[in-house]
């Protein structure tokens, strides 16, 4: 039951890009557009904050940035995680350090758009694996006047 659960969250998360795709395409808005610096600078900020977060292993910093419908998917191979897992997990963070670089953000609609970059994590000295590499792509969607990150998925760069 666990896997259909799964698989069903993915449709209905794909359906609703597909449907973002078609409300756009049918306004006035254009996806995909590079978005103003002052916007870009908005998103680079969250992210830093995202990782600060983590870093600093403070799970109410982390849990303000989240959709209450938040998703995230870790090359840990675990599957999706919630909000509520998410957060949950701070505690258990072991990023030492962090650098992040290559930037792209997009307009997707009016309040919502894909950010994308990557990350270079450093562990700690005593760690069996002391860095790891992953690609990035966020959706953020603007609720109640804040951005807030939707869906989050990582995948590992060698």
């Amino acid at each position: 039951m666990g896997g259909c659960r799964r698989n069903f969250r993915g449709l209905a998360f794909a359906l609703s890009v597909v449907m973002a795709g078609i409300v756009c395409a049918q306004s006035t808005h254009e996806p995909g557009i590079d978005m103003s610096p002052e916007l870009k600078a908005i998103f680079e900020a969250k992210v830093k904050s995202e990782w600060e977060a983590l870093k600093n292993k403070n799970k109410k910093a982390y849990g303000d940035l989240l959709a209450d419908d938040f998703q995230g998917v870790e090359v840990d191979g675990k599957g999706e995680r919630t909000r509520s897992q998410a957060m949950n997990e701070v505690a258990a963070e072991n990023v030492f350090n962090y650098s992040l670089w290559g930037f792209k953000e997009f307009s997707l609609a009016p309040g919502a758009a894909l950010v994308i970059y990557e990350v270079t994590m450093q562990f700690p000295p005593q760690a069996v694996v002391r860095y790891s590499r992953v690609y990035i792509s966020e959706v953020w969607v603007k609720r109640g006047g804040e951005w807030k990150e939707l869906h989050y998925q990582e995948t590992h760069v060698k």
